[in-house]
C-alpha cells in the first residue's frame, strides 16, 4: 500500500500538466477577496529535490520540467488567453510562450531563483506560495515517511495555522471540511493509483463532496494507461457531473505510446507513464481558452514519439 513515493516522479510530464492546470485554477479563485480553503487528499512530500537519489533514480523529470525549461520560448504574451486559443497558430520561432505555460514556468522560478529546476514543489507547496494570509490550506498524507517529510517541509514555512498536516486517508476524512465558512473550496484528488480501488475511491469521494458542497471546485488527476478503470474514470466523473446538473473540464497530454516494446535481446519493456487527464467539475471559466492555448505547445516541447497528442473537452 506504501510503496509509492512521488518522489521518484516529481516533475515529471504528469506533474507539468496537474501544475499548470492547478495555478491556472488557483489564480482565479483567488481573484475573489473571500477566503480560499484548499484541501489536498493526497499531499506528498510537498517538496522534492530534482538532483536527489530519488528523482535522479528514474530521470523522469528530465522528460518534463526539465525538458521545457530547456526549450522554453520568448517570454509569454500579454494577449488575452482566450484570443491565443482561437488565433491560428504563428510559425513556430516566433509562438510566444501560452499565458499558462509562461506562469507554470514563473512559479517554477520563484523556488529557483538561480535558475533551473533543483528545487520542484508539489502541489502543497505551489498552493502555499499563491494563497494569501486569510486562505487555508489542509493536507492529508498517509505514507509514514512521505508524511513526516510533508510535517519538516511545512514547519519550515512558520505559517502557523493557515496549513493543517493531517496524517488521515484523505478520501475517509476530506469531507469533513466541506462546506467551510467562506463556501469557497478547491479539492485535489491525485492518489496514486498504485492499488486499483482508488479509481473508485475518487468517485465516492467526489459524489459525497458535491452532496455536502455542491458550488466547489473539485479537481482530479488520474494517469492513462492500460487499464479499465483509467479509462471508465473520466467517463463516470462526466456522468456525476452531469447528473448533478454541474459543469466540467477534462484535459489530457500524451507524450508517447502506451505500447510495450521489446529490446534487441527480446526483453519486454513496458514505456512508464504515457499520459494523464485532469477533469474538473465546477471548473474556472477562464481555464478552457488557457488550457487550448497551452495544450499544444507542451505536446510541441513534451513529445516523446509520434503518438503524442492532447485533447481538451467541456460541458454542463
Amino acid at each position: 500500500m506504501f510503496s509509492y513515493r512521488h518522489a521518484f516522479h516529481a516533475g515529471n510530464h504528469a506533474d507539468v500538466l496537474k501544475h499548470t492546470v492547478l495555478i491556472a485554477t488557483l489564480d482565479h479563485l483567488l481573484e475573489k477577496e473571500a477566503a480560499l480553503t484548499v484541501v489536498d487528499t493526497h499531499a506528498g512530500a510537498g517538496l522534492y529535490r530534482l538532483d536527489g537519489d530519488y528523482a535522479g533514480t528514474s530521470g523522469e523529470a528530465a522528460e518534463g520540467i526539465l525538458r521545457l525549461l530547456a526549450e522554453k520560448k520568448p517570454p509569454a504574451s500579454t494577449a488575452p488567453a482566450a484570443k491565443s486559443a482561437t488565433k491560428k497558430a504563428a510559425p513556430e520561432a516566433e509562438a510566444p510562450l501560452a499565458d499558462a505555460i509562461a506562469r507554470y514556468l514563473s512559479v517554477i522560478h520563484d523556488f529557483n531563483p538561480k535558475g533551473g529546476a533543483r528545487i520542484y514543489p508539489g502541489s502543497p507547496f505551489i498552493v502555499q506560495h499563491l494563497l494569501r494570509d486569510h486562505d487555508k490550506l489542509k493536507l492529508f498524507e498517509l505514507h509514514p515517511t512521505d508524511a513526516r517529510t510533508l510535517d519538516a517541509n511545512i514547519a519550515q514555512l512558520e505559517a502557523g495555522r493557515q496549513i493543517a498536516v493531517l496524517r488521515e486517508d484523505g478520501f475517509g476524512s476530506a469531507t469533513k471540511f466541506l462546506p467551510p465558512p467562506s463556501r469557497r473550496a478547491l479539492v485535489l484528488m491525485d492518489p496514486s493509483y498504485e492499488i486499483k480501488s482508488d479509481y473508485g475511491r475518487v468517485l465516492d469521494f467526489a459524489a459525497e463532496a458535491l452532496k455536502r458542497f455542491a458550488t466547489g471546485t473539485y479537481a482530479v488527476w488520474y494517469p492513462i494507461i492500460p487499464r479499465p478503470e483509467a479509462h471508465d474514470l473520466p467517463r463516470r466523473l462526466k456522468t456525476l457531473a452531469t447528473k448533478a446538473g454541474k459543469p466540467w473540464l477534462h484535459a489530457t497530454l500524451t507524450v508517447k505510446s502506451s505500447k510495450l516494446t521489446t529490446t534487441p535481446t527480446g526483453e519486454t519493456q513496458r514505456p512508464g507513464l504515457p499520459a494523464s487527464g485532469m477533469f474538473l467539475i465546477n471548473p474556472p471559466y477562464t481555464l478552457k481558452p488557457l488550457l487550448a492555448a497551452a495544450l499544444p505547445q507542451l505536446v510541441e516541447r513534451l513529445a516523446q514519439d509520434r503518438n503524442a497528442a492532447f485533447s481538451l473537452d467541456s460541458g454542463g
